[in-house]
């Protein structure tokens, strides 16, 4: 149930409700006017000279971040809609510059690490642009370097050198191959023409030697049980 004097207040007037958060945000308010006329006179080109850039960075996101929610809290103070009005694009613009920040602080924290990493086409840009005594073939030569189209010539030649030396060292193999082949048919056969395999090989057999072999088969048979 509601109470009788919160009833009158409303019949009357504003809700309680509604003045305890009227209260509690002008509070807010004076302690962020006392806490920015502090943080104000350190926004100043030669203080800001003096600090790291990141911290730098910081304090410039901060000093565009309390005045784009002061502006925007006015607008609703006076019915306006921060959505339709054109302080939209420049929210829009402190969440990308946040995004950025948040970005660099993390690597920041992160350890360090060597870095080699070098933009050649950046590079080729600025050495064109600090010499201006290049004749017309040298600056095309430096556009085309900028372009990448150096590096894809330089990988086109890597390349075909990589397969021209695979296609030699695939010969190489092959005669490799072939040479043990050839290498191990001698040592297997010798200089048997008889297609014999083998170390077993019957080289040069006269005809005295194939009538011996056929009465030592033949003395075999008499030796054999009859049944």
């Amino acid at each position: 149930m509601v109470r009788g004097s919160e009833v009158d207040t409303e019949i009357g007037g504003v809700p309680e409700s509604v003045m305890d958060s009227v209260n509690t945000t002008l509070s807010n308010l004076h302690e962020l006017r006392s806490n920015f006329q502090q943080f104000l006179p350190l926004i100043n080109p030669q203080i800001l000279s003096q600090i790291p850039p990141l911290q730098r960075a910081q304090s410039l996101y901060l000093l565009s971040k309390i005045t784009s929610t002061l502006l925007t809290l006015k607008l609703r103070c006076n019915g306006v809609q921060p959505n339709d009005h054109p302080v939209k694009s420049e929210l829009d613009r402190l969440d990308l510059y946040q995004d950025k920040l948040e970005r660099l602080l993390d690597w920041n924290k992160a350890p360090l690490r060597p870095s080699t990493t070098l933009n050649h086409q950046a590079a080729t840009r600025f050495i064109e642009h600090s010499l201006p005594d290049l004749t017309p073939e040298q600056r095309q030569q430096m556009r085309n370097l900028s372009r990448g189209e150096g590096q894809k010539i330089r990988h086109q030649e890597r390349a075909g050198k990589k397969r021209k030396y695979q296609s030699s060292e695939r010969s190489s193999v092959q005669a490799v191959a072939k040479e043990f082949l050839e290498k191990a048919q001698r040592e297997l056969l010798g200089g048997n023409s008889g297609g014999i395999r083998g170390p077993l090989q019957i080289d040069n057999m006269s005809e005295g030697d194939d009538d011996e072999i056929d009465n030592i088969s033949e003395d075999d048979n008499d030796k054999l049980p009859v049944s």
